[in-house]
């Protein structure tokens, strides 16, 4: 059986598709613990070169001899959302202040492509958990 290794630190980061460098938040996250920033971030922006400059979140593994592993998860709900109705950005007073509308298909679409990441049992589910993301940032929700 194979000896597993110790974890000595998670980390978790938003890094935009392709676009890890040394600089924070990777720099300043992984540096601390001691281990080689490329080998995080060469394979990190070959990985996601096909979602370049998209908030991408990554945990990150790492391990007691500084060798890590790490996780590319899917884009943000709410990154979907905003370019699904092309906004820049959410309400600030999103009880107040509507700043778009998402469609049953739009709704269908985000939670197709987010189903993997969330822990949801059916489509059904994904739907109401990207909605109430929606609801969240200000934006009605087709019934």
């Amino acid at each position: 059986m194979a000896e597993t290794k110790k974890i000595s630190a998670k980390v978790k980061m938003v890094i935009p598709g392709g676009g890890a460098t040394p600089a924070p938040p990777v720099g300043s996250s992984l540096g601390q613990h001691g281990v080689n920033m490329m080998d995080f971030i060469n394979p990190f922006n070959e990985q996601t070169a096909d979602r370049k400059g998209k908030p991408t979140p990554v945990s990150v593994t790492i391990y007691e001899d500084k060798s890590m592993s790490f996780t590319i998860k899917g884009t943000p709900t709410s990154t979907l959302i905003k370019e699904a109705l092309k906004l820049k950005k959410a309400s600030g007073v999103p009880n107040k202040d509507k700043v778009g509308k998402l469609t049953k298909d739009q709704l269908t679409k985000i939670a197709e492509e987010k189903m993997n990441d969330l822990n949801a049992n059916d489509i059904e589910a994904a739907k109401k958990v990207v909605a109430g993301t929606a609801r969240s940032m200000g934006i009605e929700v087709e019934k």
